[in-house]
């Protein structure tokens, strides 16, 4: 199964340490990963789930998540994959109080992601000290070369179109 996650994602290096552990959440949860980022200054573990795995990885009331924290001593996070950029980039954060996603390519060719959420939720979006967005734009870029991620208003989308 390992093998299989790999040839999937072949543009993507992983560490000694990030195999061993990729290696680890697929024999406690038995759900296939695709990826594993050591995130050390936001002192996580991120883990890219195959999509419909979500829920195995999890396990019965978080049971495989609690017992891999303990086990590697550092915050597990999930992101369901999805070959769909703006999909994947939704899966990085909570659906719930996202309104709207947009992927836009720059003139520079750069491409930049736009996560329109409501302007007193736009807290909980970006997380603390950031620890969210900082993922999403780790996992945008390595998947999808999206250069930057934004979390902006509905009315900061609306003065952005008029530009």
């Amino acid at each position: 199964m390992l093998l299989g996650a790999l040839e999937m994602s072949e543009k993507i290096k992983l560490s000694p340490d990030e195999f061993r552990l990729l290696s680890l959440f697929q024999t406690v949860t038995t759900a296939d990963a695709r990826d594993c980022i050591i995130d050390e200054k936001m002192e996580r573990v991120i883990f890219v789930v195959n999509r419909g795995q979500m829920g195995m990885a999890i396990g019965k009331g978080g049971s495989n998540i609690k017992q891999l924290q303990n086990v590697i001593n550092k915050k597990i996070e999930l992101v369901e994959h999805s070959e769909n950029a703006t999909n994947f980039v939704k899966n990085i954060f909570n659906s719930n109080i996202i309104q709207e996603i947009r992927i836009n390519d720059r003139l520079d060719g750069t491409k930049i992601a736009l996560v329109v959420a409501d302007a007193k939720k736009k807290g909980l979006v970006v997380g603390k000290d950031g620890r969210n967005v900082d993922k999403a734009r780790l996992l945008a870029k390595r998947y999808f070369n999206i250069t930057n991620v934004l979390v902006i208003s509905p009315e900061q989308l609306i003065k952005s179109e008029k530009m």
